[in-house]
């Protein structure tokens, strides 16, 4: 085995548009056979998805050989409500005592989906931890980044599960250009049936926007109550802080208008209302940030805000 070659391919899938479309793609053998696809469960993913990673395994991964590796490092939500359980805080949105705006680090994202997905391609690679994986052996790690946030194309630094970006090489892009941007996934999807494919996310993730929190309420209210209650429940910041007297300097709030979730301006905020809370160069993009959510989302591979994760995993 030589380092040029890799012992396994696996996808990291987060069962949303991009990675979906490389499932199905390497399923139907437009692209090659995947090894494996792991999905990090944060045990608050709404229901949709769910249902689509079924429904994805057993309609094409299956049938393709392709296994899915369903691997979690707990529930997000009750761990976050336990004082009796370490939290790994979630990017809330804080209004300081002094009135100011802050926001939480993130760290979810490492606990929640980096260390499960590197645990398990660690188990596949044949030496779990704590075994050193020998200098060379490695797994090809796909990520669904379409060129359209080409910026987000990192790779990993784990010298045993190395980054690949398929959907950035494939030609037959709608406007001509090399790379499928999100759209060329989105009527690949819809051509081939799977126009349902939800976006993947928490469902009381703060990097929601307006759009998504409109439809939560509307379309999934059982959901959307769990995520206010969620909301109100922080207010004091994570439990096991509380219960130790290190009770969190401000208020938490999920919405980044830093008010209550289910009193939040989630149907309209005008470009005056928030041109009061941004500077000049922000408000410019104010009102599109609010309504599509962080354009970087929860990827766990290329988050805007996540830090390096501890590779002793």
């Amino acid at each position: 085995m030589t380092a040029a070659q890799p012992a396994l391919r696996l996808l990291s899938l987060g069962a949303g548009v991009q990675s979906t479309t490389l499932a199905l793609l390497s399923a139907e053998g437009r692209l090659p056979k995947l090894d494996g696809a792991i999905f990090a469960d944060t045990g608050w993913e709404p229901a949709a998805v769910y249902r689509h990673l079924d429904r994805l395994e057993v309609e094409a991964l299956q049938p393709a050989g392709i296994p899915l590796y369903r691997v979690s490092a707990g529930n997000i939500r009750d761990d976050a409500l336990n004082p009796a359980h370490r939290f790994a805080s979630m990017p809330l949105f804080i209004k300081n005592q002094d009135g100011g705006d802050g926001m939480t680090r993130r760290q979810c994202t490492g606990e929640y989906k980096l260390k499960p997905i590197k645990r398990q391609a660690r188990r596949l690679l044949g030496y779990p931890h704590p075994r050193p994986v020998p200098r060379g052996l490695y797994a090809e790690q796909w990520i669904g980044i379409s060129r359209d946030e080409i910026g987000r194309a990192k790779d990993s630094g784990i010298q045993y599960l190395r980054s690949a970006f398929p959907l950035l090489d494939l030609g037959g892009a709608a406007d001509g250009r090399g790379g499928w941007t999100r759209d060329d996934c989105l009527r690949y999807l819809r051509i081939n049936g799977w126009e349902t494919t939800p976006k993947s996310a928490c469902v009381g993730c703060p990097f929601h926007g307006n759009s998504q929190w409109r439809r939560l309420r509307d379309e999934q209210p059982d959901e959307w109550a769990d995520a206010v209650a969620f909301d109100a429940a922080i207010r004091s910041g994570n439990a096991r802080g509380n219960a130790n007297g290190k009770p969190l300097l401000g208020e938490a709030y999920l919405h980044r208008s830093r008010l209550p979730l289910d009193q939040a301006p989630i149907d309209r905020v005008t470009a005056h209302e928030w041109a009061q809370r941004q500077t000049d160069i922000f408000g410019q993009v104010a009102d599109v940030e609010l309504e599509a959510g962080d354009p970087d989302g929860c990827s766990p591979w290329s988050c805007r805000s996540g830090q390096p994760v501890d590779d002793a995993a």
